[in-house]
């Protein structure tokens, strides 16, 4: 069940609105369900004699009684509650207890009080009522409504016990405001998909992704298209900014301006200020080999990315709170970041998972002095890097990261579900279910390509390499060659013994750094992290000739002894096999 506080000016536009057809002819049977007195509203639905003027006159005469100036400019409190999709539907009378009952935890009506504001609830639907009350009390004074959202939340939370109504996560006070009804509103009717708040939320914390100053962030919203002003102190100093789209206009002509904070609590300027003070990223990563100098920039940016969104999920499974609330903080940049510079084919599932993961950054944990700069750094580095292609190295690439950022969002629910943040958890959980789908669109090509190279390796190496991971991961050997990326792991194994690494050490090392009991596909996160730390392409090549191929029993076994982990990207051989196939 879900309450949306707002205000505004005009009761008349209001009502007219709730007992109107709608504006796709959605109102069925606009009526009163419930009012702060039996008998002294009228219903314009049921009453064919009652008129919108005459209900707006007997809600507003407390506030035309005082004199003109001590009328509130916003005397009008809206409040529609929603029951959940699954949810049973409720009756008019149980309607009217849920009105009664919001009306008094927000402090608009008591129970008991007879000085309390005039309200009414009205209902044209099946699913929802709208709560409409007058800002002024009987005896001329205004109501005590201080968080009337968190009351009105908490309410709905008992009311969904009482009622067998599928209960909610709660509210913690972390989440960016919601557009208001009026925006939403204005929204359909310019043939926006989505409200200018909520475009500028998005486009700003898209300048702040991987910024390394105050100025790169106020030049990047600009770069952007956006009007921006800063609030400049006598000093000459920043003390805030607001930011506004082209073409948004009030009634007056004059630009509608939200400040940072009207955004998202994190986006105020003290809050960025902290955020960039904390983590300073660094430029691009040094190129650190002659594979990945022959990289385009977007792969190796990525593949770098990936390396560290690793290390995030270890921070998560720690003890560490505030290191792991900075952690999570520079994910949710790295997942701007990817957004901002994915190809066609997964932008629309990334900007989704951005947006959702938005809400798992913030909560009452403080990250104030924790170090997240690498983090950070990568996703600076993406930007830096420019747009990815969907195929080729830069395809694979992209879903080795995407495989990475998976386990970390699964980190992140976790996380947040072992610390009671249910509103964060859910919101990274859906942010890892836009990733599988994001992660599926841009594996297909790259997976497919290794799948029938290792279908057309011979099936000794095959074999071969099934000993390889019976050795190494004995108690999921069995399931993994189930799986349909098994093929993929095989191709990977022969590249990567033809590059100069012994298999079972690289297999090792890979399981070893990471549970795998996470991950819905254990071949493709261990083909990803393969490729990543043994640094081959994130492509398939050409598997070697049958003429290039030794047989099980001419193959040395692999020593019982436990193999020393081996360091991220250096080659390792055996001294008893007869050395790395070319």
């Amino acid at each position: 069940m879900v309450p949306d506080i707002s205000t505004g000016s005009r009761m008349y536009g209001l009502l007219n609105y709730l007992y109107g057809p709608g504006r796709r002819d959605e109102h069925t049977d606009p009526h009163l369900v419930a009012s702060w007195m039996p008998g002294l509203a009228p219903d314009p639905g049921r009453d064919p004699a009652a008129t919108l003027k005459q209900l707006t006159d007997r809600l507003d005469l407390p506030v035309l009684a005082l004199p003109k100036n001590r009328r509130p400019a916003r005397h009008v409190w809206h409040c529609p509650v929603r029951t959940a999709p699954r949810d049973r539907q409720l009756t008019d009378a149980e309607w009217a207890e849920v009105a009664r009952r919001i009306v008094h935890a927000t402090g608009i009506a008591e129970a008991g009080d007879d000085k309390a504001c005039r309200w009414i609830a009205v209902r044209h639907a099946d699913d929802h009522i709208h709560l409409v009350a007058t800002l002024v009390r009987e005896d001329g004074r205004r109501p005590r409504r201080h968080e009337d959202g968190i009351r009105a939340q908490a309410e709905c939370r008992k009311i969904e016990a009482e009622f067998g109504l599928q209960i909610l996560n709660g509210g913690d006070r972390t989440a960016a405001q919601r557009p208001t009804s009026a925006e939403r509103s204005k929204a359909e009717r310019s043939g926006r998909p989505e409200t200018p708040r909520e475009t500028l939320r998005e486009s700003v914390r898209h300048a702040l992704a991987g910024a390394a100053s105050e100025e790169e962030f106020f030049r990047r919203i600009a770069e952007a298209g956006l009007r921006v002003e800063k609030r400049i102190a006598p000093s000459g100093d920043t003390l805030g900014y607001k930011v506004a789209l082209p073409g948004d206009r009030n009634r007056d002509g004059e630009p509608i301006w939200f400040s940072g904070s009207k955004l998202a609590p994190d986006l105020s300027l003290p809050r960025i200020r902290q955020r960039l003070d904390a983590g300073r990223p660094d430029d691009d990563a040094p190129v650190t080999d002659r594979a990945e100098e022959r990289m385009p920039r977007p792969a190796r940016a990525r593949r770098q990315a990936a390396a560290i969104a690793e290390r995030a999920v270890s921070t998560l499974d720690g003890d560490d709170d505030e290191d792991s609330a900075a952690q999570l903080v520079g994910v949710g940049e790295l997942l701007d970041a990817i957004a901002q510079t994915s190809p066609a084919s997964t932008r629309k599932e990334l900007a989704e998972a951005a947006r959702a993961f938005e809400r798992a950054t913030r909560s009452h944990i403080s990250a104030e002095r924790a170090d997240n700069r690498a983090i950070r750094s990568a996703a600076r580095g993406i930007i830096r890097a420019g747009n990815a292609l969907g195929k080729g190295e830069d395809g694979g690439a992209t879903a080795m990261l995407l495989s990475t950022t998976i386990l970390v969002a699964i980190a992140a629910v976790r996380w947040h579900s072992a610390r009671g943040h249910a509103q964060q958890a859910a919101a990274a959980q859906r942010a890892a279910q836009h990733l599988r789908t994001a992660y599926r669109s841009a594996s297909a090509a790259p997976m497919n390509a290794m799948r029938e190279q290792g279908r057309r390796l011979p099936e000794p190496v095959r074999e071969r390499y099934a000993g390889t991971l019976e050795t190494v991961l004995p108690e999921q050997a069995d399931s993994v060659r189930r799986e349909p990326g098994w093929l993929a792991l095989a191709a990977t194994l022969d590249q990567a013994e033809r590059a100069g690494h012994d298999p079972d050490v690289l297999l090792h090392q890979a399981i070893e750094w990471r549970e795998l009991d996470t991950a819905d596909s254990v071949t493709d996160v261990l083909v990803w992290r393969l490729r990543r730390i043994g640094k081959l392409p994130a492509t398939a090549d050409e598997p070697r000739a049958r003429s290039d191929v030794r047989t099980t029993q001419s193959r040395p076994q692999p020593s019982t002894q436990q193999v020393p982990a081996t360091p991220v990207g250096t080659h390792r051989v055996d001294p008893r096999s007869r050395g790395p196939r070319r």
